[in-house]
């Protein structure tokens, strides 16, 4: 994207004063980490996370430090991710990988005050039908992973994919789990609840699977319809600011990501293609608050933020929080 006339930046923005954005160059196939790497950078309360503890832990051992430095870059212009693939390990920057692996191992090396906002904590209960005692294991996620349908003879809804997620799953029959306490196999129940709400929320659509017949991953390229509102459990709401496509193989495919700016003057939506950066038209909005991406068979990552809680009371006559900011 041109840099504009003015070069002059501003310090305490990701962009420019003539609010463009920079791309990130490609060293092979390294499209993958690109993508997610714009996504972490576009979002503003890592992005400052990831500052502040760099200034305050010269000596840090964590990635913070070269994520820090090149956002710094990206805030001047085309920025190389040498030192990222560096601090990852990455050796054959021209072979393709998976996106949603090196999302997931950047906030492994991130340190905890810029990788909790990513982190949720999820309890599963499970509880024999027999004796019914009940059994809870609690544990840190990433992402919510939703399996695509096996058949996509109908676009996969992601919002039933989250509630199905949520669902209270049966154990019967072959699938019947041992009760230490009866101290044999019996039907039983598994409930997974969110105890933890991250403040953002990464959805994983799962569309590489291993096929045992190829002894290969394969794609699958089911079409899906993306709400832009989304209500999990507990009944707390996400709106979706950023997500990352996927086209092609897993081994020649290309990974672009599509952000929505927090530059304080309007959302305004951006596609990260490498090098390249585009301001989508500004027609893009929501149908009837519904799907955001319908019939598409590219989302691959999803990353919702937590809706802060409404501190107004809505009138008798007032319209609904979602119709005001989307009609």
């Amino acid at each position: 994207m041109s840099k504009g006339k003015n070069k002059k930046q501003a310090h305490d923005s990701s962009a420019t004063k003539d609010n463009q954005f920079y791309g990130l160059r490609n060293q092979g196939s390294t499209c993958y980490l690109n993508s997610v790497l714009q996504v972490l950078f576009m979002t503003e309360e890592f992005r400052e996370a990831v500052k502040r503890h760099t200034e305050g832990n010269s000596n840090t051992t964590h990635i913070d430090r070269q994520l820090s430095e090149l956002f710094d870059e990206l805030k001047k212009g085309p920025a190389e991710t040498i030192g990222i693939t560096h601090k990852l390990g990455i050796h054959s920057v021209n072979k393709q990988s998976d996106a949603a692996e090196h999302f997931e191992k950047i906030l492994a090396l991130t340190s905890p005050e810029a990788s909790k906002i990513f982190q949720g904590n999820l309890v599963h209960t499970t509880e024999c039908l027999k004796c019914h005692n009940r059994t809870c294991e609690e544990g840190k996620f990433w992402h919510l992973p939703l399996p695509l349908e096996d058949s996509c003879t109908q676009s996969y809804s992601v919002e039933k994919g989250v509630a199905e997620f949520f669902q209270t799953c049966e154990l019967k029959g072959e699938n019947q789990l041992y009760c230490n306490d009866c101290s044999e196999k019996w039907d039983a129940t598994i409930e997974c609840e969110m105890k933890h709400h991250p403040d953002i929320l990464t959805l994983l659509l799962k569309r590489f699977q291993f096929d045992y017949h190829y002894m290969s991953y394969t794609k699958n390229n089911c079409a899906v319809d993306v709400p832009y509102t989304l209500e999990v459990p507990q009944g707390q709401i996400y709106d979706l600011y950023a997500f990352v496509e996927h086209v092609g193989s897993l081994k020649s495919g290309h990974y672009t990501a599509t952000v929505k700016s927090q530059d304080g003057r309007g959302a305004r939506w951006y596609n990260f293609c490498d090098l390249s950066v585009e301001q989508l038209n500004q027609n893009l909005k929501v149908d009837n608050m519904k799907n955001f991406l319908s019939g598409s068979s590219s989302p691959y990552l999803l990353f919702y933020r937590k809706r802060k809680a409404q501190v107004l009371k809505r009138c008798k006559h007032q319209r609904p929080v979602d119709q005001q900011l989307y009609s």
